[in-house]
């Protein structure tokens, strides 16, 4: 397996708005630097989780140089995202390659190109820097898989060192690592012990927002061959993850509990997404009160605040691209 560059503990970094939908800066740099004391070794911003999609790309540049700025070397950032139009992909991915430590290439989304066709981006876009590349597999969300052939094939670009994981086929994974030199990612929350059991080097979690100190520890004991101590953290994480993973998007419930735990200033998502209605966060609130002993998620003093996370937000400046 070859080293590697981008830490074990990933968080995919909720972006934190004001009430009224904008970027709140000194709350980006409080998350940030909070994750990384909790035990986050990476930083993936403007990823699916930090809202991507609604982000402009000035916001996006800016993400990563707040991010590369309050690690001062603590923690890898690597900047996501990407674009469904490969020009617009390599262009965003240069301007972030001063701050970045690496990046993290999704499916082209919506247009629902061929094999070929993601064979040809992703090599193009690796093509255009010289930081070390992640491909993101989320056929869920962008309508199109990576199939096996397609992963080994892209494998051989010196610049595609990894691969981020979201389908939950375990036998492609024990596959892809017995034929590749590929890092593996889990990109599913529920599944980290189990993908780590089986050879990923890491997670690129959307539930470490909330509590990263849990997967330090799992990933700590599964190095150490501990699988009983990295067994007991995936227990007592398991109604976390429900609460943030199954009832609304992952970055809607996430910023739901972070502002009720009071640790970023507003709950607030930009449109298409809005907060989850009344049934939702009964729901969400239901599955915390299940959750003890999780480091970092104490909610004894949860004060969840539905009216401010109700509906969503339009930015001032409107627009993903140049």
């Amino acid at each position: 397996m070859p080293e590697n560059p981008f830490g074990q503990v990933l968080v995919a970094l909720v972006t934190p708005f004001t009430a009224d939908g904008e970027v709140d800066w000194p709350g980006v740099e409080r998350h940030i630097d909070s994750v990384i004391t909790a035990g986050a070794d990476g930083i993936v911003v403007s990823g699916t989780t930090g809202e991507t999609s609604t982000l402009t790309d000035p916001e996006k540049l800016r993400l990563v140089e707040v991010a590369r700025d309050v690690s001062a070397g603590r923690a890898k950032i690597i900047q996501g995202g990407g674009s469904n139009e490969t020009a617009h992909a390599i262009e965003l991915y240069k301007k972030s390659a001063h701050a970045a430590d690496g990046v993290m290439i999704v499916t082209p989304y919506y247009n629902k190109p061929t094999q070929a066709g993601l064979l040809t981006h992703f090599r193009m876009v690796a093509d255009a820097t010289d930081l070390p590349v992640i491909l993101y597999d989320i056929p869920g969300r962008t309508g199109v898989p990576i199939r096996y052939e397609t992963i080994l094939r892209a494998a051989k670009h010196p610049n595609i060192v990894a691969i981020k994981d979201a389908k939950g086929d375990f036998s492609e994974v024990s596959r892809v690592l017995n034929q590749t030199d590929l890092l593996y990612f889990s990109g599913d929350d529920a599944n980290v012990l189990p993908h780590l059991a089986i050879g990923a080097s890491g997670l690129i979690g959307v539930t470490a927002n909330v509590a990263a100190a849990p997967y330090r520890t799992i990933v700590d004991a599964v190095n150490a061959g501990d699988l009983a101590t990295a067994t007991a953290q995936h227990r007592l994480l398991e109604p976390l993850v429900r609460a943030i993973m199954t009832h609304v998007p992952g970055t809607v419930a996430a910023k739901y509990v972070l502002h009720g735990l009071g640790r970023i200033g507003s709950p607030r998502v930009r449109l298409p997404l809005v907060g989850p209605e009344e049934a939702e966060a009964a729901v969400i609130e239901d599955e915390l009160a299940l959750v003890h002993d999780v480091a970092g998620a104490d909610f004894r003093n949860f004060r969840p605040d539905r009216n401010a996370a109700a509906g969503g937000a339009l930015p001032k400046v409107a627009g993903t691209t140049r």
